[in-house]
């Protein structure tokens, strides 16, 4: 018996009513590390499909209950992405041709060699990966582009990067939390992609932009007939993530029943579907994500206690854009870059009225309203320089100055009418002296006197 080789991840599906090749196939691949099953007939490996994640099918060509060609048929009728290699002691060119047109992707006849045996099986897991690894790659292109990368040397996002570092290779569920804009999708990106899980899938699911009552089987899958709609199978999101990563985004809109039922995936790493018998393995890595507080939805009954800890064996904190410092000029300055390469527009600098409001605005809406910003901004600009004309009507109105003055102003000892000369010099030209007398909490009539005190005038583009 051949030694057992290092545990692989691949499962293999025999398909064969000759029971002693069967079992010398199976010594043989396990002693490779596969992990193997077996079934005798056509109905058995549709059941056998249908209730396990299998990377690969051999099948005989003549069985009990059917033929090999029907095998192929029925797996690629249900999931098409499954290699399969037709076995035959006839050695026929019109069998040969005929399961290659119906999708088996090698054919081997019997009696035949181990080694060119175990060459074909490598070679059909081969391309199942190069397929997948594609596949991957245009989802990850579609849906992440490279204006979406972590951004930033301030001390919180230094942090964030070292627990990627540290976390990733570990299989560890994550749960990530932080406000909304932050970038909570790409740091879970960034554990997916720095991990074993690399070549495997990254399901992304935002629980609550699906209705309570879909979510359920958008997650764990469901039967044929299950519901009234369900013309068709589904394996859920969970089954799709197999072998990689999902990420469960405002996992704190997750309802009761279904908080349940995903603490049994979490624990048992088994999935079943809505309307089904069968429970289905699943090997996936669980990042979960939201802008609540958990621990106090936790603490007031909104969310389960062990599905809490379940999810948060390690915690990670994405900090606000505010809290950031100097990475709002590193962030803004990469997606001038982005953006006016991808629009065919040569930005080389900032004005410095656009410098002073990208440090005095607080960015409510964190990363995701910097970008949407500089986006429009790139879009309307007329030279080489953003200044706040750019951003027209779309440029959100700064907040009030704080009550106490800074010490300094340029250097030298500042006053509060310093400070508000200051402001009013900044942001005359972008907004209007309702909006200006607001931010400073006067009336326009005083504002209308301090200019005047000031010698101050509204340039071209100032709104009455």
């Amino acid at each position: 018996m051949t030694a057992a080789g290092p545990l692989r991840r691949e499962r293999i599906l025999i398909v064969d009513d000759d029971l002693g090749l069967a079992e010398v196939i199976a010594m043989l691949l396990a002693g490779e590390g596969f992990q193997v099953e077996h079934c005798a007939g056509l109905r058995a490996a549709q059941r056998a499909i249908a209730a396990s994640d299998v990377d690969l099918v051999v099948t005989d060509l003549r069985l009990p209950d059917g033929t090999g060609l029907e095998v192929i048929r029925a797996i690629k009728d249900a999931k098409p992405e499954i290699p399969i290699i037709l076995m035959t002691s006839y050695s026929s060119v019109e069998s040969a041709i005929e399961a290659l047109r119906h999708g088996a992707i090698d054919y081997i006849i019997k009696p035949f060699d181990n080694a060119e045996f175990l060459h074909a099986v490598e070679r059909a897991l081969n391309e199942r990966r190069i397929n997948r690894e594609n596949a991957i790659l245009k989802r990850h292109l579609r849906n992440v582009h490279s204006s979406r990368e972590i951004i930033g040397e301030s001390p919180g996002i230094k942090r964030v990067l070292e627990l990627i570092r540290k976390v990733a290779p570990a299989d560890a569920n994550v749960l990530i939390q932080g406000e909304s804009g932050t970038g909570k999708e790409l740091v879970a990106l960034g554990l997916h992609y720095a991990s074993h899980r690399a070549d495997g899938p990254f399901v992304p699911i935002n629980c609550a932009a699906i209705p309570r009552d879909l979510l359920e089987s958008e997650l764990f899958g469901h039967a044929r007939g299950a519901f009234t709609g369900a013309v068709e199978r589904s394996d859920g999101l969970i089954r799709e993530a197999h072998g990689g990563t999902l990420l469960l985004d405002e996992i704190s809109e997750l309802a009761p029943a279904l908080q349940v039922k995903l603490l049994r995936v979490l624990q048992d790493r088994v999935v079943r579907p809505v309307g089904g018998k069968q429970v289905h393995t699943v090997d996936v890595r669980f990042v979960a994500a939201t802008n609540r507080n958990l621990k106090q939805a936790m603490e007031q009954g909104q969310f389960r206690e062990d599905l809490y800890y379940r999810l948060n064996v390690i915690g990670i904190h994405v900090p606000p854009l505010r809290e950031r410092g100097g990475d709002v000029d590193l962030l803004a300055r990469h997606f001038i870059d982005f953006h006016g390469r991808r629009m065919g527009k040569r930005i080389r600098r900032l004005g410095p009225d656009l410098e002073v409001f990208l440090r005095q605005y607080t960015w409510p809406g964190n990363v995701r309203e910097l970008e949407n910003l500089i986006e429009r901004a790139v879009i309307l600009a007329e030279s080489d320089t953003l200044t706040c004309r750019d951003f027209a009507e779309s440029l959100p109105v700064p907040q009030a100055p704080p009550v106490a003055p800074p010490a300094e102003v340029n250097g030298h000892p500042a006053s509060i009418e310093a400070y508000m000369r200051g402001v009013v010099e900044r942001f005359q030209d972008v907004h209007s002296d309702t909006e200006l007398a607001r931010i400073l909490g006067i009336g326009r009539k005083t504002l209308w006197m301090r200019r005047r005190e000031w010698g101050l005038q509204r340039g071209r583009s100032a709104k009455a």
